[in-house]
């Protein structure tokens, strides 16, 4: 063996034991991240999930219960959505507006892509009949339809969007549509998500339209089925959204409520959504238990 790698070896041998020392003064196995710094990363260890970003709240109060790259920016897809029905509420209660006042579709409402409704450009509906089918059908002709309807054109509601999202403080959420159609600058994350979908639980008509399975209007005929079927799956859920597009992947914002307690969870690029919801939601609840 020549004298070099002797040299070497010898050095090898002197850093393991002094790594091992090291370790063994600190209290700690150097190969293997705190578990402070492992949350510190944005992953909970509790639960494994398949989302890319992910939330646990309590609603009352906003505490994080569980994340998991809660605040990296993603897609949102039509959990969008929540946003829209949120403020087009907020508008409504402003002007006095009431949900039964009848709106005329715009042109440009009709024939949107996506998920659909179908409504007919001229036809005059209730904003409530627009409501549901956004909520329940994710309809992107109806969400464009309250954009419009409410914000007097479609700009001037998407700004009035982005303005809520900075008062509720959710710096990392950019909207771009009412809809969540994509686009590469529409984005929000798992937090943010929780935050607006928190303060949209708060309004009562938001919380009946989102709770309802299904919804037929006397008017038009149309009867609407409730995508999220976390309403018919999960003991205690009370609402509120899913979404899809093929750059976002699979995302959903479930709620449930079993005593006093009412937990919100998000998921975000997620192709375990509605299984990865419940485990977050039996996680949270066991803690009551705790």
């Amino acid at each position: 063996m020549t004298r070099k790698i002797r040299i070497m070896l010898l050095a090898c041998f002197l850093f393991g034991a002094l790594g091992g020392i090291w370790g063994y003064v600190n209290g700690s196995d150097l190969r293997f991240p705190a578990r402070e710094e492992t949350a510190a990363a944005g992953v909970s260890q509790e639960i494994e999930i398949s989302a890319e970003g992910a939330i646990l709240i309590d609603a009352s109060d906003g505490s994080v219960l569980w994340e998991k790259n809660a605040d990296k920016e993603l897609y949102p897809a039509s959990t969008t959505k929540i946003m829209t029905a949120l403020v087009a509420l907020e508008i409504m209660d402003e002007t006095g507006a009431d949900l039964s006042g009848r709106i005329t579709v715009p042109e440009e409402a009709a024939g949107v892509e996506g998920s659909s409704v179908y409504l007919r450009a001229g036809e005059k509906l209730t904003m409530e009949e627009i409501l549901y089918g956004m909520m329940l059908r994710s309809g992107n002709d109806a969400a464009m339809a309250a954009a419009i309807c409410c914000g007097g054109d479609l700009e001037t509601f998407v700004d009035r969007m982005n303005e809520k999202a900075a008062e509720l403080g959710c710096v990392s959420t950019h909207f771009v549509n009412p809809s969540g159609l994509h686009n590469d600058e529409h984005r929000t994350t798992a937090r943010d998500l929780a935050v607006i979908s928190a303060e949209a639980m708060k309004n009562e008509d938001f919380r009946r339209i989102v709770a309802a399975e299904t919804w037929q209007s006397a008017d038009s005929g149309r009867s609407f089925t409730n995508k999220n079927r976390m309403l018919t799956e999960y003991d205690g859920a009370t609402g509120i959204k899913i979404g899809y597009t093929k750059a976002a992947g699979r995302a959903l914002v479930g709620s449930a409520r079993r005593g006093d307690r009412e937990l919100i969870a998000v998921v975000l690029n997620d192709y375990n959504w509605f299984e990865d919801v419940y485990k977050l939601m039996d996680y949270g609840f066991k803690e009551d238990d705790r």
